[in-house]
């Protein structure tokens, strides 16, 4: 009786896997890549900075309402989308989000010393970004990804930093 051979199955795709499969469709390109690769933190630091201006106060925290405002919310929504996708991918959001929180806090100081208010900062990045990206779908020759499915918006930075995992051989 021979034996039979048994065929590997392959694993079944998570949902984050499947994300990128489905974001990876809209970013082949090269040109397209290297612009997203700058883009994608230009523009999550951008947004986050425009949702941490709105003057939204808490004021039931009493003393700690000013360490609080409508991006803590944000931030903590996302971040619950972002464990439950990948926990390990989370861990690097979560370093980029108290990298863009300090930064984002110095641009405030830069604001009161006399500087340009740091919404229009973020503003002017988020131009930046967004006009950048556009040319990068022009030489993908394609709509962006989150006109398909807003979740994209989500998704980039995730993307972004499964690439920076790979580099340094990280599974996540």
């Amino acid at each position: 009786m021979a034996k039979k051979k048994r065929v590997p199955q392959p694993k079944p795709l998570r949902p984050i896997d499947k994300h990128f499969l489905q974001y990876a469709a809209y970013h082949q390109h090269p040109t397209n890549v290297i612009i997203h690769w700058i883009c994608i933190p230009l523009i999550a630091f951008a947004l986050l900075g425009l949702v941490w201006s709105v003057p939204l106060q808490f004021d039931f925290l009493g003393k700690y309402k000013g360490y609080f405002n409508l991006a803590s919310i944000l931030i903590g929504a996302v971040m619950y989308y972002y464990i439950r996708l990948s926990p390990l991918l989370s861990y690097g959001m979560f370093l980029a989000i108290v990298l863009f929180s300090y930064f984002i806090v110095q641009l405030e100081y830069w604001e009161k010393a006399g500087g340009l208010a740091m919404w229009m900062v973020c503003l002017i990045l988020l131009a930046v970004g967004w006009l950048s990206q556009w040319i990068g779908y022009k030489f993908e020759g394609k709509r962006p990804s989150f006109f398909t499915e807003l979740k994209f918006l989500l998704i980039g930075p995730l993307w972004w930093w499964s690439k920076v995992f790979k580099k340094v051989n990280i599974k996540y």
